[in-house]
């Protein structure tokens, strides 16, 4: 009788990590939509290059449409960013950080390629800075006992 009105003064280990589980995906899902729309909705629709340092425009909406969020159970974390299509390319990243890589125009009549040098123009950044100070309040209130 003296055992069973101890142990219920004490946690249930497995409940108390289950739930904590489940709020973390829960808030780290949530904090992945709010950084995918952020830099979503930084990529305009726009003619002609965008200025280096300012987020890409947007010409086909590849890119746009693409940056997708998913909670990764490996590292615990939640991953953010282009996804990548079938056709391999450098864009993402050579957009984000600036870099080297080979450009593709037609051009009278013919497919040509050259390397170009392409200055920074960071989206993905700069979303998870603007979206930084809300990340904390996710937290308030998200586990809870049941």
């Amino acid at each position: 009788m003296i055992d069973m009105r101890i142990k219920s003064l004490f946690f249930d280990r497995e409940k108390v990590i289950r739930t904590v589980d489940k709020a973390k995906r829960a808030v780290l899902s949530k904090a992945g939509a709010f950084i995918r729309t952020v830099a979503r909705t930084s990529i305009r629709k726009r003619k002609g290059s965008a200025p280096p340092g300012s987020p890409p425009h947007s010409h086909v909406g590849l890119l746009r449409n693409f940056i997708l969020f998913g909670y990764d159970r490996a590292s615990d974390s939640v991953v953010v960013g282009p996804a990548k299509l079938n056709k391999p390319t450098e864009a993402p990243r050579v957009l984000e950080h600036g870099g080297v890589t080979t450009v593709t125009k037609f051009s009278r009549g013919k497919l040509r390629k050259r390397r170009a040098r392409i200055a920074a123009r960071p989206f993905m950044g700069p979303a998870l800075e603007k979206e930084r100070p809300r990340l904390p309040k996710l937290w308030a209130g998200s586990v809870r006992g049941g």
